[in-house]
């Protein structure tokens, strides 16, 4: 019998215990005598929220497929827990067999977003793993991170051992073959991270050297290895239909953030927003087949019991065959009480169709996010928007029923003025507007717009790259031009305000375009207590500022800094496709307010349609 790593006293004094006990349904149980490596995959954040996260579902699937291996999931311990795992020396384990995570071979740890950084050193210290990969022995775990954060590693470089750059389902096989191999011949840490840095997409940071200007630049970033390769490329799957997918995905027991069955219909997205790093590190725009879709949905259903079905994808209604998909889902399932969920729908007519046949109009609420209130800015950041389609979308959708309305914006943009900022609350009361046009007696009660802003954080492998970021107090003032303006308008009312804490914003700046030096900033925040800095109840600014005061570091240079056309970047040396000079062109055309067409209107090129045998959409130049 499986015996828990918690005895029954610690699991009554914490709080939600099952996020601990393992043993779900679908979750995948082996001998461990009988395989060759164990893998435990971290995502580092608590329960619900990991286990939630496709990427981390398919690559549990993926790997449990081989017989040599075993994969199992590990997570972020709440702040109850962690606490007292460290006052009764507990060591972090795997949920599935419950065994210490150091037993293990792989530690892979996804990285979704900056604010989830001190977490992987919490993952790191509760394992007894060393947290410099300098530090590490022959009976420690090879630590390897991956996620989209990876595409800049530079501020996490001296905690991995690895960093795989791109698609999951590409060369991890090689990777994991690597691995037995080494260990069949009685071959040394080193020497198999040598192995790893011959694989295309594979990072190994002690391999490379960074040397800086004294204006505190980038100089250089060079191998200091000769297995070790000049250019990391990102590795892309080109047939999603031939990859495998996690046609039977664990069932918690507990309520998670997505708790019901997710069908991914396509990667990368074809419109080019400028901001938007996963529009340009997923390109190209790859669909995968009906009919495999729809057989993924009946195995799917069937293995989890859950009711609800969600289309995911970064823009659903760019799939060639949402119509299709979605009758097919409607025909088959909702006269068995399942629910269809449509994320990433664009305002237009075909969506608010697709939307009526799918959501129960009396309890849902349409999202729609024009990210800018002009259409000045909406030009600048390459939207594809204009307001009369805003405000069409929006006519339609009060006529077909709904009274319940959410609009994202982004403020502190490149090039906002305060009359851009003005105009997001002129917007939401326009839109608003739309619904008191239509008669009373067809009306569906009183109408509620929620509009809320982000504040706007360059990203590495956009055209925004290079743009200047704003001091917490300027981000403030925004919210704040923006909330008074709201109170100035016909429909206030009718109108909600919501916005994203300023701090966290400068220090996800930091980060996305971090170098090495802010490792230190990170290992101190941590030893200071910093932890679930994601969560706003438990992220402490103070504790980070003092982080950076102890350290020296000084995170204006990160953030204020204006940034030279020709600066090199701690990410140039990883090749995701989408080539720099494409980005610095998109740069330039933002700055004149200029639209690029999407990639199905005229080819850009960008470089990342030809990358590795893509093939370019029809009506290129």
């Amino acid at each position: 019998m499986r015996k828990l790593a918690l005895n029954d006293e610690i699991l009554l004094k914490i709080e939600k215990p099952a996020r601990y006990i393992g043993n779900e349904i679908n979750s995948v149980m082996k001998d461990k005598d009988q395989v060759d490596i164990r893998f435990a995959m971290c995502f580092p954040d608590v329960y619900e929220i990991g286990e939630s996260h496709l990427g981390m579902k398919i690559l549990y699937d993926m790997f449990n497929r081989r017989d040599d291996t075993w994969c199992e999931r590990v997570y972020s311990p709440w702040t109850d827990l962690d606490r007292i795992m460290r006052e009764e020396h507990i060591p972090l384990f795997a949920l599935e067999s419950q065994d210490p995570v150091r037993e293990f071979d792989f530690l892979g740890i996804t990285i979704q977003y900056e604010m989830c950084y001190t977490n992987i050193l919490q993952v790191l210290d509760l394992s007894g793993i060393p947290l410099f990969s300098k530090d590490r022995t022959e009976e420690d775990p090879i630590v390897i991170g991956g996620g989209p954060c990876a595409v800049n590693p530079e501020p996490l470089a001296d905690f991995f051992d690895l960093f795989y750059i791109g698609e999951g389902e590409t060369v991890y096989d090689e990777l994991l073959d690597a691995y037995k191999e080494n260990k069949k011949k009685n071959g040394t840490r080193k020497e198999f991270l040598e192995m790893a840095a011959e694989i295309e997409g594979i990072y190994v940071p002690q391999f490379y050297d960074a040397e800086y200007h004294e204006d505190g630049t980038l100089k250089s970033f060079e191998p200091n290895n000769p297995h070790a390769k000049r250019t990391i490329k990102k590795q892309v799957v080109m047939d999603l239909s031939a990859v495998p997918y996690p046609t039977k995905p664990v069932v918690p027991f507990i309520k998670v953030t997505q708790d019901r069955v997710v069908l991914e219909i396509q990667r990368g997205c074809i419109r080019g927003c400028r901001f938007c790093q996963a529009g340009m590190i997923y390109r190209p725009t790859r669909e995968k087949n009906l009919e495999t879709l729809k057989q993924y949905a009946y195995e799917m259903l069937k293995n989890t019991g859950h009711e609800e079905i969600s289309l995911s994808s970064l823009s659903s209604s760019d799939y060639s065959q949402l119509k299709e998909l979605v009758t097919f889902l409607i025909e088959e399932f909702k006269g068995k009480g399942i629910n269809i969920s449509l994320p990433s729908l664009r305002i237009d007519s075909f969506s608010l169709d697709v939307m009526g046949k799918v959501q129960d109009i009396k309890k849902s609420s349409l999202t729609f996010a024009p990210e800018a209130g002009s259409q000045r800015m909406r030009n600048v950041i390459n939207k594809g928007l204009t307001e009369e389609m805003i405000l069409d979308g929006a006519s339609k959708a009060f006529e077909g029923g709904w009274n319940k309305v959410k609009l994202y914006f982004m403020l502190g943009l490149p090039g906002e003025t305060e009359e851009d900022m003005k105009e997001i609350p002129r917007l939401a009361d326009r839109v608003a507007r739309k619904y008191y046009e239509i008669p009373k007696d067809q009306r569906n009660g009183k109408c509620q717009i929620t509009f809320s802003t982000s504040f706007f954080i360059p990203k590495p492998f956009t055209p925004f790259q290079w743009a200047e970021m704003f001091t917490q107090e300027d981000y403030i003032h925004r919210a704040h031009v923006v909330n008074q303006e709201m109170k100035e308008q016909l429909n206030r009312k009718s109108l909600k305000y919501n916005w994203h804490e300023a701090d966290v914003t400068v220090l996800e700046g930091v980060f996305a375009r971090g170098d090495r030096r802010t490792g230190q900033v990170l290992l101190e925040a941590y030893r200071l207590g910093c932890l679930y800095d994601s969560w706003s109840d438990e992220f402490d600014n103070e504790k980070w500022m003092q982080a950076f005061e102890n350290t020296g570091v000084d995170l204006e240079f990160y953030t204020m800094r204006k940034r030279d056309l020709d600066e090199l970047f701690p990410w140039d040396f990883i090749d995701v496709g989408v080539s720099k000079s494409f980005l610095k062109r998109e740069w330039e055309r933002a700055m004149k307010g200029e639209v690029t067409p999407n990639c199905r209107e005229r080819c850009s090129a960008c470089g990342a349609m030809c990358y590795q045998g893509g093939v370019c959409f029809e009506g290129k130049n």
